[in-house]
């Protein structure tokens, strides 16, 4: 008997246009580190008396579909994490392709993601899927890679793949040291690592059906934040905390001028760190910030832009 192998695993995407319908093809076959998707219906306790001391039979509550999958920063196959996040974006361009994805879009799209181990055989789709976070950690070295955090309807299990024949995608990965982060348009030194934390919000809509699903989701407010630490040389980033104004603030992977991801937080907020000495060593500081929509209440919190060689998402 087979024993089903991470290094076999499976996952395959592609967007609905029914939300909670999978599409009978159009899937990709999407690079992945770690997936922990799946669903729960747990049991609810008997209440009733009258039957002596051993309880009566618990009773099925409502189904929660959800989870994360770890996935790498690359040219082609990241693009469609980031449409889940952010909807679908604006392209330009003819051989060398911009996509310009933006916060703040009224509704998302949904997809359905199957999960398969064929030597079991065990395919699980979970249908009805959206972003609801999406984040990753930049440093000096190591490998570049984000946790998607999904909100589903549904999962429905098979022995064969409903996702026919997945298009591949061309891995082309980020390197660590091709990072770099920028404040106001300008390079900003000596910073140690890096968070960006964007979220959703999404509301599931928990109306009274008889399958005990979701009806839907809806997004809520969208939250982007995370955090910079940096080997106290200068003063840039702590008169800016302290003078309470914002700055953009740009974090980016670029291989060459037609290869690149760009994400730009238009107008960001930092708080007053505390600024400890904890040894002979360097001194770090770490800044906590907040994006919001720049002052004038106007345009979007953040774009994010990414150039490569695909044609459409």
């Amino acid at each position: 008997m087979a024993r089903a192998t991470g290094a076999r695993a499976q996952l395959a995407a592609a967007f609905e246009t029914t939300y909670g319908t999978a599409p009978a093809s159009s899937y990709t076959k999407m690079p992945f580190a770690r997936a922990a998707l799946g669903s729960e219906q747990p049991l609810l306790s008997s209440e009733l008396l009258g039957y002596g001391r051993d309880p009566l039979a618990p009773v099925l509550d409502a189904v929660t579909a959800d989870g994360s999958v770890t996935v790498p920063i690359d040219l082609e196959a990241f693009g469609i994490w980031l449409k889940g996040a952010f909807g679908a974006p604006t392209t330009s361009g003819t051989t060398n392709f911009t996509h310009t994805f933006k916060t703040g879009a009224s509704s998302l799209p949904s997809m359905s993601i199957e999960v398969g181990l064929p030597e079991v055989p065990h395919f699980a789709m979970y249908k009805g899927c959206m972003v609801d976070t999406l984040g990753w950690s930049m440093a000096r070295s190591g490998l570049v890679t984000a946790e998607v955090g999904l909100v589903a309807q549904a999962e429905a299990k098979a022995n064969a793949t409903a996702a026919g024949t997945p298009s591949a995608v061309t891995l082309e990965r980020f390197g660590a040291f091709q990072g770099a982060v920028k404040q106001g348009g300008n390079a900003l030194a000596n910073i140690v690592s890096a968070d960006i934390r964007y979220a959703n919000g999404l509301d599931r809509v928990e109306t009274i059906r008889a399958d005990g699903l979701i009806d839907g989701i809806d997004p809520g407010i969208a939250s982007l934040t995370g955090s910079i630490t940096a080997r106290f040389s200068d003063t840039a980033l702590l008169d800016q905390a302290i003078s309470g104004t914002s700055s953009t603030l740009e974090f980016s992977y670029t291989i060459n001028t037609n290869k690149s991801l760009t994400l730009t937080a238009h107008a960001v907020w930092l708080p007053r760190p505390r600024i400890s000495i904890d040894g002979p060593g360097g001194v770090q500081a770490t800044f906590d910030w907040q994006a919001s929509l720049p002052s004038s209440g106007t345009g979007n919190m953040a774009t994010i832009v990414l150039k490569n060689q695909r044609a459409t998402y």
